[in-house]
């Protein structure tokens, strides 16, 4: 970890942060935002902050002070011009058992250094693991991690870079860290995600650049069985950005190997163009 701040007071990565009563730590009470710093600047901030408000507004904690944030994000990453910034937000110090109580709620800064980049397309697996459907939810980033954790132990082939999740009714819902996109006859189609997986920023501004294109698109229901039609597949997140699908590995369906299209090569050369604007402005 590069630097960290707690509740605006700079902490250095080897001091205790959290307090033994946190609800973030005792009960996984709270929602996370993991973004991109690029020359200086977040990559879609506005996008991440609005999703933690949603997620804030969801579980019923007190709305973050945006402009708070913002100074807090600035402090953070005032040395620095590139890397991963993570926050999370718990509703704060509580006593013993569920029940929510009124209190301040605990800001968590980290900045990491940069991910290097997955050169060519990237190989993805099936998990055995498999989401939970859960309305309430679904759709915002929460701290409770452990159907992600579980999945990504599956695996320790290093030539494996992502895998992917069904839920318990057998759809396709996302990565273990990413949303997962196909094209489908020249549609691209995304998992609608009605009962579980998460809105990633970046697979909100795919869906916004395929308006911008006139790329026909659907978010729908998606089977597992959909991808051996598919003719391109990419998975998104908000710090690796687009990652082309090449390969997929064997398990509840045959192994299949794609190549990366037109549809995917024009996403990515928007999500370019919309980055250097941004770095312009």
């Amino acid at each position: 970890m590069l630097a960290g701040l707690l509740n605006g007071k700079a902490i250095s990565p080897q001091q205790p942060a959290i307090h033994i009563d946190d609800r973030g730590l005792l009960y996984g009470d709270g929602v996370f935002e993991t973004m991109l710093l690029r020359a200086g600047r977040v990559r879609f901030i506005d996008d991440h902050l609005h999703r933690l408000q949603q997620g804030c507004e969801r579980l019923k904690m007190s709305p973050p002070v945006i402009g708070q944030l913002r100074e807090e994000l600035q402090q953070l990453v005032q040395q620095h011009r590139d890397g991963i910034v993570k926050l999370i937000l718990t509703r704060g110090r509580g006593g013993r058992g569920y029940r929510a109580v009124a209190g301040d709620a605990t800001r968590l800064w980290q900045l990491f250094a940069p991910v290097a980049s997955v050169g060519g397309g990237v190989s993805l697996r099936w998990c055995d693991t498999r989401l939970a459907r859960n309305q309430a939810l679904a759709g915002i980033k929460h701290l409770n991690r452990l159907e992600q954790v579980l999945a990504q132990s599956e695996w320790d082939d290093a030539t494996i870079n992502e895998g992917l999740m069904l839920d318990t009714e057998s759809e396709l819902i996302s990565g273990t860290m990413g949303n997962v996109f196909l094209v489908l006859e020249n549609v691209l189609v995304t998992p609608d995600l009605r009962f579980c997986g998460v809105h990633g920023v970046m697979r909100k501004n795919i869906l916004r650049f395929a308006a911008a294109l006139e790329l026909p698109c659907e978010e729908r229901a998606v089977r597992p069985e959909e991808l051996h039609a598919a003719s391109e597949v990419f998975i998104t997140n908000a710090v690796r950005g687009i990652q082309p699908v090449t390969r997929l590995l064997p398990s509840i369906l045959n192994g299949q190997q794609w190549t990366v299209g037109e549809t995917t090569l024009r996403l990515i050369a928007k999500l370019n163009e919309c980055h250097q604007e941004n770095h312009a402005s």
